[in-house]
């Protein structure tokens, strides 16, 4: 019975996209499609990117990670980092004395990861610097989502509705979902084949049954896991400089409608949006509600006031802010500076 129902509820999934007579980019029906653009495969991408923030200490990056075993030394003392159990050695010997100077140097050459699963074989202690360089040029790149395991396998229906031709894919691991995200394009529909299972970083596992219930968790571990928290003041960061909108979603992704806007938020609460040669001075403020930082703003005239709304803050950083309302369907509201 198990192959029957599995392949009747693949066939079921494309026949309900067939009798679409729009697909829209996203469904936010909670158990619906998505496409390679939608905010939780793009979520769901950061959460199967390699760990990086383990070996931070001996890295200085969390965009890439030193691949098991090398060797280091710490302040006069060499370390064999075999396995990830071995980064306690490390630690112990940093706090050991307050005194030293926590001199940690890598004993060359080793093979970086990237977050991206890239490998790179640094020879000398001048390239691992460069890399260094390359990487602190782009301090505010959304990094791994850290503090949420997917506990494999899962499968994963697919419809390209340029062939108009459907299948599935089991998926094993971290490094697969990456790579079958990656090579996701336009024209391809997927939909999680629920309920997933997950572990939260407190390593309590929990059943995912829906696409609400995947983005919610991954919220959770954004605000909650010690190895995503950025220590930033949310109105100090939004007040510097200027931001556009680079996705905006409310039923269907309208994000056109605001290229070319310049939007800049001052500490009197106001805002300016401009384009070319008009501007519109809207409101704006920022509160806490129930736990959750809230964004609300205030505009006149169209297409502005389509944004008007109370959203929650997603995530943010020095050069993204992500926002959210959950109602009857998600709206999405993003801000990139300029």
């Amino acid at each position: 019975m198990f192959p029957f129902k599995k392949y009747l509820s693949i066939a079921v999934f494309f026949l309900l996209l067939s009798c679409q007579s729009e697909i829209n980019e996203q469904d936010n029906n909670p158990q619906g499609t998505i496409t390679n653009a939608s905010p939780l495969t793009t979520y769901l991408q950061r959460v199967a990117m390699v760990k990086t923030v383990q070996d931070n200490v001996i890295d200085k990056s969390s965009y890439c990670t030193v691949k098991l075993p090398y060797t280091v030394t710490v302040n006069n003392e060499q370390i064999a980092v075999n396995t990830t159990a071995d980064y306690q050695k490390v630690f112990d010997n940093i706090n050991a004395n307050p005194y030293d100077d926590d001199v940690v140097k890598i004993d060359f050459p080793v093979t970086m990861v990237f977050y991206n699963y890239m490998e790179k074989v640094i020879p000398n202690e001048g390239d691992f610097n460069t890399l260094l360089d390359y990487w602190n040029q782009q301090p505010d790149l959304l990094s791994k989502i850290n503090g949420l395991n997917i506990n494999y396998p899962i499968t994963i229906n697919i419809y390209n509705s340029a062939s108009q031709a459907g299948t599935s894919v089991s998926i094993i691991s971290d490094q697969a979902f990456f790579n079958f995200i990656k090579n996701l394009n336009g024209s391809q529909y997927i939909s999680l084949n629920y309920p997933i299972s997950i572990a939260d970083y407190n390593y309590q596992t929990k059943s995912i049954t829906n696409n609400l219930e995947f983005e919610n968790a991954i919220k959770y571990a954004i605000d909650y896991c010690p190895e995503n928290n950025l220590a930033l003041d949310f109105a100090a960061t939004i007040t510097k400089g200027s931001w556009g909108i680079p996705y905006f979603f409310d039923d269907s992704e309208k994000t056109s409608s605001y290229t070319g806007y310049s939007f800049v938020f001052k500490s009197d609460n106001s805002v300016i949006a401009s384009k070319g040669t008009t501007s519109e001075t809207g409101q704006w403020e920022t509160s806490t509600q129930s736990g959750d930082r809230e964004l609300k703003v205030n505009f006149s005239s169209e297409p502005l006031s389509k944004l008007n709304n109370s959203w929650k803050l997603f995530e943010f950083n020095n050069s993204q802010i992500r926002l959210r309302q959950v109602s009857s369907s998600t709206k999405y509201l993003y801000f990139e500076k300029k």
